[in-house]
């Protein structure tokens, strides 16, 4: 059975651009509108490497069993994605400790966005709960992204990511990354 590496953490929702609550007649048909675009017989718009992702993940979400498994994973992965700062979280000094909660906020607030484009927006009750950190300390975080324009509040006070927090996150999330990594073949 195919399954996400460690390397890659290959997405199949991602990759077939769907929700993970979707119905296997939905899985079904977007694989085949997304296979005939991306199929290396296309000439207009095929992509091998694509085309074999979309595969890959159509094989897995299309086998119940098989997306069962992937599924424990899955949630699990998404659930320790949401996770501000784990417990044991080592720091230099509290302005990383904050560095790091925006960019968490900000893939948070990404993430909805992208899954769920509909309702791309979250209550700080919602942040408080998936992050594990209380509202006290999400204040100065919120306060400062949107002072810096990287996240909108609503009405009532729903907060979602901006274009400018966009730019910020995938310029400095691949950063951050690259220093977790250093930290943990340093320990």
């Amino acid at each position: 059975m195919p399954h996400m590496s460690d390397d890659s953490k290959l997405d199949y929702y991602e990759v077939l651009q769907i929700s993970p609550n979707a119905e296997p007649d939905t899985i079904h048909r977007i694989y085949r509108l997304l296979a005939q675009r991306f199929h290396p017989d296309n000439n207009e718009t095929g992509n091998a490497d694509r085309f074999h992702q979309i595969h890959e993940a159509y094989t897995v979400l299309s086998n119940p069993e098989h997306r069962a498994r992937y599924d424990i994973n899955y949630h699990q992965q998404r659930q320790d994605r949401w996770r501000l700062i784990s417990k044991g979280a080592k720091s230099e000094n509290d302005f990383e400790l904050e560095q790091n909660a925006r960019l968490t906020v900000l893939e948070a607030l990404y993430t909805r966005r992208r899954m769920e484009p509909e309702k791309p927006t979250l209550f700080t009750t919602e942040l408080e709960s998936l992050s594990g950190r209380p509202r006290e300390h999400l204040e100065f975080t919120i306060w400062y992204l949107q002072q810096r324009k990287f996240v909108t509040k609503d009405d009532q006070s729903r907060i979602q990511i901006s274009a400018d927090g966009v730019d910020y996150l995938e310029v400095n999330y691949r950063e951050n990354i690259s220093q977790r990594r250093l930290q943990a073949k340093n320990e």
